[in-house]
């Protein structure tokens, strides 16, 4: 039986060429799901080896498709988030590119990705700073390019969804932020543990993590991560999961919680209703 709420994944990936696609939204669909943030796949996993800005249309693109699609399957809908990931640093670099120019070329795709964004093809953007260690000159392009995203976000009035590094405390971040206009609760950390201070979790949907975040009583989404990658199978949660998590949480008693994870937050982040479709 499907929990009578809506269920919305805040950050996974669809690739609907090489990967399960609609058959991923399908599957959580049938156990429940009913809104998704589709996140664009990292353009070098596409094939794409970016030299300029037009270039990261063609991942753009392919993920506006495919939420339409998705949006046919799901009782609610699905929504773009469109940007850069902060890897591609690693991969500029490794075909040449100075750190500044490898950032400048981030920077600028960023800019076409808040193009979709104001015209209302895209509802937020993603960026972030590598996961692994960099050199100092890596570090400080990686971090121009995230405050970028940052002023974007305040221009354009939209959330950014960030990949960093694994942390409970982001604060700086959110400062840099607010510092642009951007409000904190609008920054949302991709991957994140059951606690976070500076900006708003949205949190792996593995009961550890999420049963500290539902016990904290404050704001956060649930996400699977799920790359859809045949290449890489369990290398993150798959599309059911959340679902599934939801229905945990509510027979462990968390009613409230999995109200703020679904609603209130998605409401307050994204300005989306849930609940209406």
């Amino acid at each position: 039986m499907n929990p009578d709420t809506p269920i919305l994944d805040n950050h996974l990936h669809l690739d609907p060429d090489h990967g399960q696609g609609l058959d991923a939204v399908a599957d959580f669909a049938n156990v429940g799901g009913t809104h998704l943030l589709v996140v664009n796949k990292p353009s070098w996993t596409l094939g794409v080896e970016v030299e300029d800005a037009d270039d990261f249309r063609a991942a753009f693109e392919t993920t506006i498709e495919v939420v339409e699609e998705a949006t046919e399957v799901l009782d609610g809908r699905a929504w773009p988030v469109l940007g850069v990931h902060p890897g591609l640093v690693t991969h500029l670099t490794d075909r040449g590119f100075s750190p500044e120019a490898a950032g400048e070329l981030m920077q600028a795709g960023l800019d076409v990705a808040a193009e979709y964004v104001s015209s209302g093809a895209a509802l937020a953007l993603k960026s972030g700073r590598p996961h692994y260690e960099v050199s100092d000159e890596v570090w400080d392009a990686s971090n121009a390019v995230l405050r970028h995203a940052l002023a974007l976000g305040a221009d354009h009035e939209c959330a950014v969804q960030l990949h960093t590094e694994a942390t409970d405390d982001l604060t700086e971040v959110a400062e840099w932020a607010e510092e642009r206009g951007l409000p904190a609760h609008r920054v949302v950390k991709h991957y994140a543990d059951g606690r976070l201070a500076g900006p708003m979790p949205s949190v792996m949907s593995e009961k550890d993590r999420l049963e500290t975040a539902a016990e904290a009583g404050a704001p956060f989404l649930m996400e699977t991560d799920f790359i859809d990658d045949p290449d890489r199978p369990g290398a993150v949660l798959g599309p059911k999961t959340v679902p599934r998590r939801v229905r945990w949480l509510l027979e462990n008693g968390h009613d409230e919680a999995v109200r703020r994870a679904h609603v209130e937050t998605p409401a307050q982040v994204y300005g989306i209703d849930t609940g209406s479709g």
